[in-house]
C-alpha cells in the first residue's frame, strides 16, 4: 500500500523543494499542521534530488519505518534558469512491502511527466499553489486509485492519458522437474483465450494431476523446455499443484498436521466429498457414495513407513471400496498431513570393481536382458547411463522419469548393476 507520493522540484533560490504532496503534509508540514510527517525529509534532498550523474535512473533508500522509491529527471535546455530543469516523483511504501511492482510504476509515471515537460512544458509552467492544481490532482487520483483498485487511467490533456496498473509480486514458483505432476487450482478453460501461446494451448488438457511434466510434454507433442517453461508461468499465478507420480509401489507416511485433520469436521466432510466414487446405479452419474468421517481418519491412521500403498490397499480392500485411493492419498499430500517416502539407490565402493570383472558383466548381462530385448551393447549402454544417477541423491521417481522405463524395470537393471543399496527417505 502506498502511504504518500510526492512530486519535488529543483528552485534556484530554495534547491531541492517539495511542491506536491499526497497526503497533504505527509513529507514536510505546514507551519500551522501538527501532523508527524512520516520521515525527516530536510536530510534526504541529495537522494530525492541528486547531481545530473545519479537522474534517470530509478533511486531506492529506507527510513527505520518507511521505503522511498524515486526517479529524478534533469533536462538540459537554455530556455530553464540554470540550463537546466530537475524534477523528481517519489512514492512512498511501508519498509517492509515489496516494492517490485510499485517500481515499475515510479518508473512510468517519470517518463509520462518527462514527456510532457518536453511537449507543453507541463511541469515547469505550473504557476499553481503548492497541493493544488494538476499535478497535485494527479497525484491524488493516482493514490487513491492505486490502493483501491491497483490501476488507473487518468486523461492528462487531449493527447495525453495516464494507464498505470500495478501488478502483484508473487513469490517465485518452486523448481519444477520432469517427475513433477501439475494440478490445477483453478478451472484452466475458462482462463484461455485463442491468442494464448500454442505450447500454453496444447499444454493445458494434460495437466489432470496424473501426468508428469515429462509425460505432458509427449502427449502435447512439445519441447520440454517450452513445456517446463508454460507450467511455470501457470505455477508463478497459483493455477497449479505439484504432486508426486501416484503409484500402488510408493509409499506415504502422515506427519504432525494430521491431528488438524482429525479435529476438523469441515475438512473431514471436504475429503469425502473428493474421494468419494460415484454411484453407479445413478441416472445422471453425479451422485456419490457417503464416507464417514471417522473412516477417513481410522484410515489416514493407518499408512505408515515400510508400507506401500499396494499393501495398505489390500489390506483395508473393504473400507476403500468406495474410495478413490489416488484421490485419497492426493488430498492428503495437498493439505499437508501426508508426505512422500521417496526411495534411492546408492551405489556401494564394490560396484565399480565387479563391473569390470569379465564374469560378473555376463551375469549382469544376462540379468538385464530378462526385462530388456535389447543388443549387448544397449545393455551396458543403458546400465552406464544409470550408473550416474546411484549417488543418492536421485529418487526412483526422477530416474524412471528420465529412463523411461517403469519401478519394476529398473529394479532388474539394478540387480544386474550388483551390490546397490535402496534407502527410503
Amino acid at each position: 500500500m502506498i502511504k504518500a507520493i510526492f512530486f519535488c522540484a529543483f528552485d534556484i533560490k530554495e534547491g531541492p523543494k517539495v511542491l506536491h504532496q499526497v497526503p497533504a503534509d505527509s513529507i514536510v508540514p505546514s507551519s500551522t499542521s501538527t501532523q508527524i510527517p512520516l520521515f525527516h525529509f530536510p536530510s534526504l534532498p541529495k537522494y530525492i534530488i541528486p547531481r545530473p550523474e545519479f537522474c534517470s535512473r530509478l533511486i531506492t533508500f529506507c527510513t527505520p519505518t518507511h521505503r522511498i522509491l524515486s526517479y529524478p529527471v534533469c533536462l538540459p535546455s537554455p530556455s530553464y534558469p540554470r540550463n537546466a530543469y530537475t524534477f523528481s516523483i517519489a512514492l512512498v511504501l511501508d519498509v517492509s512491502t515489496p516494492f517490485a511492482s510499485y517500481a515499475t510504476v515510479t518508473l512510468k509515471l517519470a517518463s509520462l511527466l518527462r514527456t510532457l515537460e518536453e511537449q507543453s512544458r507541463f511541469l515547469s509552467r505550473d504557476t499553481s499553489a503548492p497541493n493544488s492544481g494538476k499535478i497535485y490532482a494527479l497525484c491524488e487520483i493516482l493514490l487513491e486509485d492505486l490502493n483501491n483498485y491497483c490501476e488507473s487511467m487518468i486523461p492528462i490533456d487531449d493527447s495525453n492519458t495516464l494507464n498505470i496498473k500495478l501488478f502483484p509480486t508473487y513469490p517465485p514458483p518452486p523448481p519444477l522437474c520432469p517427475y513433477h505432476v501439475p494440478l490445477s487450482t483453478v478451472r484452466l478453460d475458462s482462463l484461455t483465450d485463442p491468442n494464448w501461446d500454442l505450447t500454453m494451448l496444447g499444454v493445458l488438457p494434460h495437466i489432470d494431476g496424473i501426468n508428469s511434466v515429462k509425460q505432458i510434454s509427449l502427449l502435447a507433442d512439445a519441447d520440454y523446455k517450452l513445456v517446463r517453461k508454460a507450467i511455470e508461468h501457470l505455477l508463478y499465478y497459483g493455477c497449479l499443484l505439484l504432486l508426486d507420480i501416484f503409484s500402488f509401489s510408493a509409499i506415504y507416511a502422515p506427519t504432525a498436521e494430521l491431528a488438524s485433520f482429525v479435529e476438523d469436521m469441515e475438512m473431514q466432510a471436504e475429503c469425502a466429498r473428493y474421494v468419494a466414487l460415484p454411484v453407479e446405479s445413478h441416472a445422471e452419474g453425479s451422485k456419490r457414495h457417503v464416507i464417514d468421517g471417522s473412516q477417513l481418519v481410522e484410515l489416514y491412521l493407518s499408512l505408515k513407513q515400510g508400507q506401500n500403498v499396494k499393501v495398505f490397499y489390500i489390506e483395508h480392500a473393504e473400507k476403500m471400496e468406495k474410495i478413490d485411493v489416488r484421490r485419497f492419498i492426493t488430498f492428503g499430500v495437498i493439505k499437508g498431513f501426508l508426505y512422500r517416502v521417496h526411495k534411492y539407490a546408492i551405489a556401494t565402493s564394490q560396484t565399480s570393481r565387479r563391473k569390470r570383472d569379465p564374469k560378473t558383466r555376463v551375469k549382469q548381462k544376462k540379468a538385464s536382458s530378462i526385462a530388456v530385448e535389447t543388443g549387448t551393447d544397449e545393455v551396458d549402454s543403458d546400465l552406464a547411463e544409470l550408473e550416474r544417477f546411484l549417488d543418492g541423491t536421485h529418487c526412483f521417481d526422477e530416474i524412471c522419469t528420465e529412463l523411461m522405463i517403469n519401478e519394476q524395470e529398473l529394479m532388474v537393471r539394478l540387480k544386474a548393476i550388483g551390490d546397490v543399496q535402496i534407502i527410503c527417505r
